[in-house]
């Protein structure tokens, strides 16, 4: 069945134009045929359909693509959050508790809690997200999390080496050992990509290395955290094997972000942890004007991160990130996409997944300009109606 939604006073198109970013069209119509996007342009020329949705004059935009989450865990870290904002510094290590949570709960459990964020986030306008592992660390644990992320999302990550399990304290290279060995045969088979945290109190630049080049000799493609707690090297890493992002980049120095200019690595920020930790946050305006392709992601987690709303993200990259509105839809729509490789989303265009969002607003700057308010009006994913 076909369906044509006309009647659009804003289309973010994400096809840049004559100095628009975002590729805007008025009083547009689009049209879904078989889950893709068939024809885009003036309402006034639309084709027939079988079903017409009037979107009344609000704004459409693609779906949100949320290029870095971590959905697959059990337990909860609110009294850590609590400590933070009482003036207790974020570190890496905190990931073990969730570990310890993780390990114990059923496949069940961990299914049904995965399900409920990605019910939150379809409500909130994300169609598209990828979920990494990291919270088993055991060759067990981690081969169920990529296989249950993988039960919803072709985006699949596998983060063996998130930390140093309390098992391996002292003797991190024996850890990398089995992530790169009896863990990487278990979960390569459920996964697309390979990430580590390459970051003081986590993995070393050579660490790192190993885990990242195993990975690739598996067939996976490479993705970095790094650069969160403090300046490294990780961004250079991430250049030089080719990586699709790398993501936090708190700290980045002159040459970091001359090598992520010069390349097509993604660099994909993470507003909610700033909120989260209290670090100071990134400024994607010298990203940005320096020529790096940007990304925005929420980071779901229950650590650093816990929340699942990109209209958020948004509204906090440009109120504290230097971001305009243009720029931050813009990061997560298409940049999210370009962080995960894909053409197909992100953007609405003729052959496109017809994975679209309409606000209960007339343009896409209400997602910053009203924040915390539920705007979101109808969601589409591969052209059925969800919302």
């Amino acid at each position: 069945m076909s369906t044509l939604i006309t009647n659009i006073g804003e289309l973010t198109t994400n096809v840049a134009a004559d100095g628009d970013l975002c590729g805007t069209l008025r009083d547009a119509a689009v049209l879904i045929e078989d889950g893709r996007i068939a024809w885009v342009g003036p309402s006034a020329q639309a084709p027939a359909a079988a079903e017409i949705v009037d979107a009344d004059g609000r704004a459409m935009i693609p779906g949100f693509v949320d290029s870095h989450s971590h959905l697959v865990f059990a337990g909860d870290r609110a009294v850590e959050f609590e400590s933070r904002m009482a003036g207790q510094k974020y570190a890496a290590g905190g990931i073990r508790s969730t570990v310890a949570a993780t390990r114990a709960a059923s496949e069940e459990e961990l299914r049904g809690r995965l399900r409920g964020f990605l019910d939150e986030m379809l409500a909130q306008g994300t169609t598209t997200v990828e979920i990494k592992s990291g919270y088993g660390l055991d060759v067990e644990t981690e081969e169920r999390l990529v296989r249950l992320a993988a039960e919803v999302t072709p985006e699949v990550t596998f983060l063996g080496a998130h930390v140093v399990p309390a098992e391996y304290a002292d003797r991190a290279d024996e850890y990398v050992d089995l992530v790169t060995g009896r863990m990487l045969d278990a979960c390569a088979p459920h996964a697309k990509w390979i990430d580590v945290f390459c970051e003081t109190g986590a993995f070393t630049v050579e660490q790192s290395r190993r885990v990242l080049e195993a990975g690739i000799a598996r067939g996976l493609a490479p993705r970095v955290h790094a650069s969160q707690l403090g300046p490294g090297e990780g961004v250079q890493l991430a250049v030089d094997l080719g990586a699709a992002s790398i993501d936090h980049g708190t700290y980045l120095t002159d040459t970091d972000v001359a090598a992520l200019a010069a390349s097509d690595t993604v660099l994909t920020l993470l507003p909610g942890v700033e909120f989260s930790t209290r670090q100071p946050y990134p400024d994607a305006r010298r990203l940005i004007d320096a020529g790096v392709t940007v990304a925005l992601a929420c980071d779901t987690n229950p650590g650093s991160s816990f929340t699942s709303s990109m209209p958020f993200c948004i509204a906090v990259a440009v109120r504290d990130m230097g971001m305009t509105p243009a720029e931050a839809v813009w990061a997560a729509t298409a940049g999210g996409a370009r962080a995960l490789r894909r053409d197909d989303i992100g953007v609405i265009v003729p052959g496109a997944c017809a994975d679209l969002v309409l606000l209960d607003a007339p343009t896409r700057i209400h997602l910053a300009y009203r924040p915390g308010v539920p705007l979101v009006s109808h969601v589409w994913k591969d052209g059925v109606a969800i919302r």
